[in-house]
């Protein structure tokens, strides 16, 4: 260590001692946002919806905001899968869950729709076609 950042380190512990701080404090500098709070960089990335993805999910929220059947939503990001939550109110449990699990992608498709009681309702490899089962259909009323 040069004799100037000791200059700078005792500066800034002074400075801190004629604030009320105690002596030898320090200020630790702010985690990037790669490192883990264990001081480990994370291996895995996180899964997320991409822009396209998250673009056609909002297509859908925003139908659905018009029309008055939701409220809220709320996104989570995990190293297993993306998840985009649906609710009518914000103190409730999701109606929906829209999920993006490329562990499955090979099998039955990343994407899925889950119902707010667990049932899967649609999986599929394409997030438009699964979204459909989101939107009514119109009938013919006799």
């Amino acid at each position: 260590m040069s004799e100037s950042d000791k200059a700078k380190k005792a500066h800034i512990a002074n400075g801190y001692a004629a604030r009320g701080h105690p002596p030898g404090a320090s200020v630790v500098s702010f985690p990037s946002g790669g490192e883990a709070s264990a001081g480990k960089r994370e291996t895995q990335p996180r899964i997320a919806f991409n822009r396209d993805e998250l673009r056609e999910i909002l297509n859908v929220y925003g139908r659905k905001v018009a029309a008055g059947e939701w409220r809220d939503y709320a996104i989570d990001f995990t190293r297993d899968k993306a998840v985009f939550s649906v609710f009518r109110r914000t103190t409730e449990t999701p109606l929906y869950r829209i999920e993006k699990d490329p562990r499955a992608a090979r099998r039955q498709g990343a994407f899925s729709v889950v119902a707010g009681t667990g049932r899967v309702m649609k999986r599929g490899h394409e997030l438009r076609r699964v979204l459909q089962v989101l939107e009514k259909e119109l009938r013919v009323v006799d």
